[in-house]
């Protein structure tokens, strides 16, 4: 329905610009000045239902992706819980991610990780995203509700990239991504069923110690 709007702006991804901000533009002649893009008000109720959580130091992860190269690898995700020491960790997702969650538990030696996908919903997860020491999460959703109440995030991107315009926003936030290039990298704007080369080294190829060294901010 674009042909109605008598404004247009074209939207380039790789422009620089995050895509908030491109969305932004769009309505920047009658709003008021871009300063916070984004946020999310978890209610008292929301805030009231996750207080049993925090009463110890912990981290969140949020490991599952819709799309197998966005998510950071299984085996990856144990090796990270297995060097987590001394701090309870959340994971949190959806009702279908419960799954994924229940094989990380049972596959870590970490016996201080608790399973919460499907048990809180998007303003709950949001709240507790907000008063972690860190939140690990993939390059999806859960990026972006730790920005919506700039909650502490570290964002591991494999087959994607930071220069699409899809990043963490919170004041204390970090790309982790393979540090050296890849020619295959990035494969497409968004993620893929399998990695089209077979060898998924932009998951594989993230070291553990790039997450560890933010455990705590």
């Amino acid at each position: 329905m674009s042909f109605l709007f008598h404004e247009k702006i074209e939207h380039q991804i790789g422009n620089g610009k995050h895509e908030v901000e491109r969305n932004y533009d769009l309505i920047k002649n009658f709003a008021s000045d871009f300063s916070k893009p984004l946020k999310l008000y978890p209610s008292e109720a929301d805030v009231d239902k996750i207080t049993i959580y925090i009463n110890t130091p912990f981290i969140v992860i949020a490991p599952a992706s819709v799309w197998f190269t966005k998510q950071f690898p299984k085996e990856k995700w144990i090796e990270f819980l297995n060097e987590v020491k001394d701090i309870k960790t959340y994971i949190i997702g959806a009702p279908s991610d419960k799954d994924l969650a229940i094989e990380l538990i049972d596959l870590t030696t970490n016996t201080d990780v608790v399973n919460l996908c499907g048990s809180i919903n998007l303003l709950q997860s949001a709240a507790l995203m907000r008063e972690a020491k860190m939140n690990y999460v993939n390059d999806s959703a859960p990026q972006h509700l730790a920005s919506s109440v700039n909650a502490p995030v570290s964002t591991v991107f494999c087959s994607t990239v930071p220069e699409f315009g899809f990043g963490p926003l919170s004041d204390n936030s970090k790309v982790i991504q393979i540090e050296k290039a890849l020619d295959c990298r990035p494969c497409g704007l968004h993620g893929h069923k399998i990695c089209p080369k077979k060898h998924f080294k932009c998951g594989q190829e993230i070291k553990v110690d790039q997450l560890l060294s933010r455990v705590n901010g």
